[in-house]
């Protein structure tokens, strides 16, 4: 239940940063452009937004598997080699995101025991910059069940997008489906 909720909320937001920034980058070229003028604040909204989306991207992308595997030296080991090669993996990458948490939450502390300000909005930096934790902790927690799922048996690395196979299975669809590409 609890994993549902965070899932949807994960997607949610990727969907509406996605949106959000598209129109406000769309309405500042038309208001730049086709008005001469434009919102000053714009440009560092549109950079933060960027930022929370990769970050919440990075965990979507290990949920779905579509991060890029280099996988070839893997794949030559046994199934039990394989998975222990993805724990150490799963273990090294837990390690690396303590690290950037660590950081982040020395980092935050004190950029709002100082009061920073963004430039151009009105909101503390903290907040802005709080993505740090947030996205680094959804990263974790993905990394979690990746390394639970290797643990319990039901995977043995990684999982990687196969866009070849996909594309094939499409195509054979269409073909079922009487239409030609």
């Amino acid at each position: 239940m609890l994993l549902r909720i965070l899932n949807r909320t994960e997607e949610a937001v990727i969907c509406l940063l996605l949106v959000l920034t598209t129109l406000l980058v769309f309405v500042d070229v038309i208001m730049r452009f086709g008005f001469n003028t434009g919102f000053m604040w714009t440009q560092e909204l549109t950079l933060h937004m960027s930022a929370w989306f990769v970050l919440f991207g990075a965990s979507y992308g290990i949920k779905v598997g579509s991060h890029i595997g280099v996988d070839a030296f893997v794949k030559l080991f046994p199934r039990n080699a394989r998975r222990l090669l993805t724990a150490i993996g799963c273990f090294l990458s837990l390690f690396y995101c303590s690290l950037v948490l660590y950081g982040s939450w020395i980092y935050l502390g004190k950029v709002k025991k100082i009061g920073i300000e963004l430039e151009d909005l009105p909101i503390p930096a903290w907040i802005a910059h709080g993505m740090l934790i947030v996205g680094f902790a959804f990263l974790s927690l993905r990394i979690l069940l990746l390394l639970w799922d290797v643990i319990t048996g039901k995977i043995d690395g990684f999982r990687h997008a196969d866009e070849a196979k996909d594309s094939m299975e499409i195509v054979e669809e269409l073909k079922k489906e009487g239409l030609e590409l």
